[in-house]
C-alpha cells in the first residue's frame, strides 16, 4: 500500500484524513457535474420529463438551432464578446498597474492606500452613488458604463500584490543595477513572470463580464448595445410568462436548458487551457516567509 495510505503507527490519521478528502472531493465533483449534464440532457431531449434523468432517451437540436436562426441574438453576441474582451484587457491593466505601484515600499503613503482599498472590500457607496457616478462622467449608454465600475476590484489588487511580493526582490535589485528603470522592471520582469496570476485574474475578470447583465439593465437604454446574457434573460422570462410549448418539437424548458448551455459554453471551452495556472496563481503568495 502506497505510504500515504499506510495505517501503520503515525500514519493513521494522515491516512484517515486523506481518505475523507478524497470521498468529500468525490462528492463535491458529483455535485457540481450531475447539474451541468442535466441542463444538457433537458436541452437535447424533447421527451424530458425533467426527473434526475442523466441521458437524453431522443436528441434533438432544435433548442440550438432556434437559437442560431434568431438573428435578433447576433448583435447582443457581438457587444458580450467586446465587452469581455475589452473589459478584460483594461482590468488587467488598472489591477497590475496599481498592484505594482502599491508594492513599492518607499513610495510616500504606500501603506495609507493599501488600507484605502482594503476599506472598500468592507465598504462601498451603493448603487444609487454609482449610477450617479456614472451619470455624471455622462457614461450612460456605453459599454465603458459596464466596463470601468467592473474592472477595479479590490480583491483582485490585493491578490495580484500578493503575487507580486513573492518574487524575489534580488531581481529588481539587479535590474536596478543593470540600469532597469521601474516601468522597465514592470514590463521585462514582473509581467512575464505573473502569467499564472495574469490567467487567474483575467479568468475572474472575464466571467463576470461575460455573465454580467444587471449592469446593462440599468445603465443601457439603448436597444444596439444590450448584451447577449440580456437578450437570453428576456427570452427566458418571456417563454415563462406563456408557460406553453414554443414549437411542436420544443418546449419552453428546453430552451431555457439550451440558453444555459450557449452561456457556459465558451468558459467550458477556455477553462482547460487556463487550468494549469489556475491553482498557482491564486494561492501563491499566501504563505508568507
Amino acid at each position: 500500500m502506497d505510504d500515504k495510505f499506510s495505517f501503520k503507527s503515525g500514519h493513521r490519521a494522515r491516512a484517515v484524513y486523506l481518505i475523507f478528502a478524497y470521498i468529500f472531493l468525490i462528492i463535491l465533483m458529483i455535485c457540481m457535474i450531475v447539474p451541468i449534464i442535466k441542463v444538457i440532457v433537458d436541452s437535447l431531449d424533447p421527451t424530458a420529463t425533467y426527473g434526475i434523468n442523466l441521458w437524453p432517451k431522443k436528441i434533438d437540436l432544435v433548442a440550438y438551432k432556434h437559437i442560431l436562426n434568431t438573428k435578433s441574438l447576433y448583435r447582443p453576441f457581438f457587444v458580450s464578446v467586446l465587452t469581455t474582451v475589452v473589459g478584460t484587457f483594461v482590468g488587467l491593466l488598472i489591477v497590475t498597474v496599481t498592484a505594482y505601484v502599491i508594492t513599492q515600499k518607499d513610495m510616500p503613503g504606500q501603506k495609507l492606500i493599501v488600507k484605502l482599498i482594503l476599506f472598500t472590500m468592507m465598504f462601498n457607496g451603493g448603487l444609487i452613488p454609482t449610477y450617479l457616478t456614472v451619470q455624471a462622467f455622462g457614461l450612460m449608454d456605453s459599454i465603458w458604463a459596464v466596463i470601468l465600475p467592473l474592472t477595479l476590484s479590490a480583491y483582485n489588487i490585493i491578490l495580484m500584490k500578493s503575487f507580486f511580493e513573492s518574487i524575489p526582490g534580488t531581481l529588481f535589485e539587479a535590474a536596478e543595477i543593470d540600469g532597469c528603470t521601474p516601468i522597465g522592471i514592470f514590463l521585462k520582469i514582473i509581467l512575464p513572470l505573473s502569467k499564472p496570476a495574469l490567467a487567474s485574474i483575467g479568468l475572474f475578470i472575464a466571467v463576470t463580464m461575460w455573465n454580467d447583465f444587471f449592469h446593462f439593465q440599468i445603465y443601457i437604454t439603448d436597444p444596439l448595445w444590450q448584451n447577449f446574457q440580456l437578450k437570453l434573460r428576456e427570452m427566458i422570462l418571456s417563454e415563462s410568462q406563456v408557460g406553453t410549448p414554443t414549437t411542436s418539437a420544443m418546449s419552453a424548458e428546453m430552451l431555457k436548458s439550451a440558453i444555459v448551455v450557449v452561456v457556459i459554453t465558451p468558459f467550458l471551452v477556455i477553462y482547460p487551457f487556463v487550468q494549469k495556472y489556475f491553482v498557482k496563481g491564486v494561492t501563491i503568495g499566501a504563505v508568507k516567509g
